[in-house]
């Protein structure tokens, strides 16, 4: 696949975007939109969605569409609710970056009974994404090998956490900030290596990145300890921290690999906690039942 046919096919490729109303999710979608996607938007504050899509508009190519649709991805239903929606409004999607998440201050209970930072971070892109891959194949059959793609933003903050914990998963008990945020970045890539394997051969590629310690609001939401440490390291700017995302959504050398972890524009190896094979498909067996476990 070279890069000369994704530029010249870029009119009708479409982008879904969550966490597209500021940081890196916002930078992305302006940058994309300026090389002719149609960029579908997910975000949470009503006010932060009505300047993103000024800004995005203001980026894209003339007659570039781009829509955002408010939704919260630490609910299930809210979750569902936007595949469904995206669904009506597009028949394919080229690229889904499954960006939204955030460091918590303290523990959430969702209205559905879930951790917010689990379901925030990993369970609600589980079920998006999940949702969504009928429109992602639908673009893989029109389209070189690679081109469609799926790419999670993790962390390196998954370096940090052992493992899951099967007993507790969504830390329920004994639940520390920090550490939640760990487990679910650690979560991310576990997904997204048991989603490649079973996207091999499709034609639609899967991977994860680190974007790096990036100076935006999620900073500003993380419990104090998190803050300090953030501020005492080098920050990067969201445009920046979104090279690499808009990299691996464009490029052509990341269409030729699957299931990798990205920093920077290259491939990192992973521990002994993200390689775990057996774990990811645990984790897949936990996320179905969740997202199974509609409230009433």
């Amino acid at each position: 696949m070279g890069t000369s046919k994704m530029e010249n096919t870029a009119t009708s490729r479409v982008a879904v975007i969550t966490g597209a109303s500021s940081g890196i999710g916002l930078v992305a979608a302006k940058a994309l939109a300026s090389q002719g996607w149609r960029i579908i938007g997910q975000g949470r504050d009503p006010g932060r969605i009505a300047a993103a899509e000024s800004a995005i508009r203001a980026a894209a190519a003339p007659g570039v569409q781009v829509e955002m649709i408010r939704a919260d991805l630490s609910l299930i239903a809210e979750a569902a609710r936007l595949a469904g929606e995206i669904a009506t409004r597009t028949k394919r999607i080229d690229v889904l970056l499954n960006n939204a998440g955030g460091a918590p201050n303290a523990q959430v209970i969702t209205a559905e009974g879930n951790e917010a930072t689990f379901t925030g971070n990993h369970l609600g892109h589980f079920i998006l994404t999940n949702r969504l891959l009928p429109l992602l194949r639908n673009a893989a059959a029109q389209s070189a090998p690679g081109a469609t793609r799926i790419i999670n933003v993790s962390s390196s903050a998954h370096e940090h956490t052992p493992g899951l914990d099967w007993d507790d998963l969504q830390m329920f008990e004994n639940f520390v900030p920090i550490r939640a945020y760990c487990n679910a970045k650690l979560a991310n890539i576990l997904f997204t290596r048991a989603l490649a394997r079973r996207l091999e051969g499709s034609g639609i590629v899967v991977h994860a990145m680190h974007p790096g310690a990036v100076d935006t609001n999620f900073v500003n939401r993380a419990d104090l300890g998190t803050q300090q440490y953030m501020r005492s390291r080098p920050m990067l700017t969201a445009e920046q921290g979104a090279d690499t995302l808009i990299w691996l959504a464009t490029a052509a050398q990341p269409g030729e690999t699957n299931g990798a972890y990205y920093h920077e524009r290259a491939t990192l190896p992973l521990g002994a906690a993200a390689s775990d094979t057996e774990a990811g498909e645990r984790l897949w067996r936990e996320s179905e039942k969740l997202a199974a476990a509609r409230p009433a």
